[in-house]
């Protein structure tokens, strides 16, 4: 059918209620707009669905969340999987608590227990709950950091992490399968809870989470000795991480935690910012004048799903607060972690550390100075997810950390994916540690690049929506592989790594190798004086994404060569 034929049958069939019609309505004539919301399905992604809300195969509503659900459920019972059941999670977006429901009943309808979170829940808890439950998947309705506007929905698999190869290949496939909105199965909600179908989930999880968060803690008595002196202000950007970060915090004794009035509570038009989102400076300037009131040792924000962590630290010297990247954060953890754990015995046998291809190299010294293998992995928390599944599986290694530089990392295995609390927790001990020590995070981090190096990392994003943004996108990827540069601007190209056609080229000797990584429309650049570049189209928004990094011998200097680089990147395109 065309994309009028399917407005058509949204407006006239009698399987959509009468809200869908009167919306789809109020656009007739308008015929880009008709064509933007039914030109295609909205795609059900290696991740699942993510779109803006509203009426039309191309948009996040109950039909297509249904729809998708009952792809889902076709797969599990082709699993045998239906037995175990489904958790479900959801976040404090515009119908996030109806989408959850939608699924869940689908769900029953097909036999499928499903547990849902009695109100707002972090995505990591969504991983742990299933964990914890002996679910077959789960479900997290969420559009994470994207504007009001969206939603999503991801699904996990039993491991706890987001469905990896094959399985998600063969999810979406069953969920294209599903073309018949009236075979889609659901049921009332009364008569689900009644036959033991729907069963809602709470406390009784949050107290198991909070349990394994604090395994992750290296020195209580170092939190215990500063509680008093160390001031920690945070932001939950209106989403789902004020109640357990409070309560880690609390039950840990920090005594001086300030959480930002105007972001306290969900907001599902996030009122207060332009973008919720930890990776934007101005999203953050109701904390920072928070902090200057009470003189904050460190400014803490997690995204509305709470699985990233934004952070500022004062530096005492300026008096001013310092941005921190997700590569600096993760850094600054995972070398306490690594440390600290080496230095009191608590360093597991073949210890590693798992980070994405996008991620800091300054990763790379600080595994070798503490003798943890360093794996990397394509760009996606759910393959660090992936890794401590096979390490479980093999005995080959224990995971001790991962993380990626989009603002994400994961102390322990209590969850498969990237956990904005047990960072937190982890950024309050660093902190604590740091006090003790008569130095700021600032400090340590300034410390931490002299040892290691100046690695900096910045993005360049280009924005393509619609239909011809997609070709565009595409379009660059295609001039990329065809015309791979030799260099960029006065940096060299030494190997091009092509993940799609899993080759890597040696550029000045032409030899070719496996990349060793699964199948991915990313293209790899490595450059001299330890520099790199890395191409992407994102899976989540209409852009695409160019990762670089550099290694300098100051911030100034590692500055202005990532800045000669952005506009090398810039002139190639």
């Amino acid at each position: 059918m065309s994309y009028m034929d399917d407005y058509k049958f949204w407006l006239e069939d009698d399987y959509f209620d009468a809200e869908t019609k009167a919306e789809l309505k109020k656009i007739e004539g308008n015929e880009s707009e008709i064509e933007d919301r039914f030109y295609k399905e909205l795609e059900f992604g290696t991740g699942g669905l993510r779109g803006v809300i509203g009426a039309g195969t191309n948009r996040m509503n109950i039909y297509t969340v249904r729809k998708a659900t009952q792809g889902l459920a076709n797969y599990i019972i082709k699993q045998n999987g239906q037995d175990k059941g489904v958790a479900i999670a959801y976040d404090s977006r515009f119908m996030s608590p109806e989408f959850a429901d939608e699924a869940a009943l689908c769900l029953a309808a097909n036999g499928i227990k499903a547990y849902v979170f009695d109100e707002l829940r972090p995505t990591p808890e969504l991983s742990f709950a299933l964990r914890t439950l002996g679910c077959i998947s789960g479900i997290v309705v969420t559009a994470s950091h994207n504007p009001p506007e969206y939603n999503g929905y991801k699904v996990y698999w039993e491991d706890g992490a987001q469905v990896t190869a094959p399985k998600d290949k063969e999810i979406i496939t069953e969920v294209k399968n599903v073309t018949d909105y009236h075979a889609v199965k659901t049921m009332d909600k009364a008569e689900a809870m009644s036959k033991g179908l729907y069963q809602v989930i709470g406390a009784e999880i949050d107290d198991k989470y909070m349990e394994e968060l604090k395994k992750q803690i290296i020195h209580p008595e170092v939190i215990t000795q500063m509680a008093e002196d160390i001031k920690i202000v945070y932001t939950p950007f209106h989403g789902t991480g004020n109640k357990p970060v409070r309560r880690i915090l609390a039950e840990l004794g920090f005594k001086n935690v300030y959480v930002v009035p105007e972001q306290e509570l969900p907001d599902p038009e996030f009122t207060t910012l332009e973008y919720p989102n930890p990776e934007d400076p101005k999203a953050f300037e109701l904390a920072l004048k928070l902090a200057k009131e009470k003189n904050a040792d460190i400014v803490l924000a997690t995204d509305p799903d709470a699985d990233r962590l934004g952070i500022y630290a004062l530096d005492t010297k300026s008096g001013e607060y310092v941005p921190f990247t997700g590569n600096m954060s993760g850094m600054l953890i995972a070398e306490y972690i690594l440390r600290e754990r080496k230095e009191t015995g608590k360093m597991p046998v073949n210890p590693a550390m798992v980070k994405t291809i996008v991620t800091t190299n300054m990763a790379d010294p600080i595994a070798a100075k503490y003798d943890v293998k360093l794996i990397e992995v394509l760009t996606g928390f759910k393959f660090i997810g992936e890794q401590i599944k096979l390490f479980e599986q093999t005995g080959s290694n224990n995971y001790v950390f991962g993380l990626e530089e989009s603002y994400g990392c994961l102390a322990g295995t209590h969850a498969r994916d990237k956990d904005a609390v047990v960072a937190v927790m982890c950024l309050c001990e660093v902190a604590a540690w740091c006090k003790a020590n008569g130095k700021t995070v600032w400090n340590q981090m300034l410390e931490m690049y002299e040892e290691y190096g100046y690695f900096m990392e910045t993005q360049y994003a280009v924005t393509l929506k619609g239909i011809d943004g997609s070709k565009q996108i595409q379009a660059i990827m295609d001039k990329l592989r065809a015309n791979p540069p030799k260099n960029f601007g006065e940096l060299q190209v030494v190997e091009m790594r092509d993940y799609d056609n899993d080759v890597a080229t040696d550029i000045a000797t032409g030899a070719t190798k496996s990349t060793g990584l699964p199948k991915s429309n990313v293209l790899y650049f490595d450059l001299t004086n330890d520099s790199w570049c890395c191409a992407r189209p994102s899976g989540t928004e209409p852009k695409i994404k160019f990762y670089m990094g550099v290694k300098g011998n100051s911030i100034e200097d590692a500055k202005a060569k990532n800045e000669a680089l952005t506009e090398a990147v810039k002139s190639y395109l």
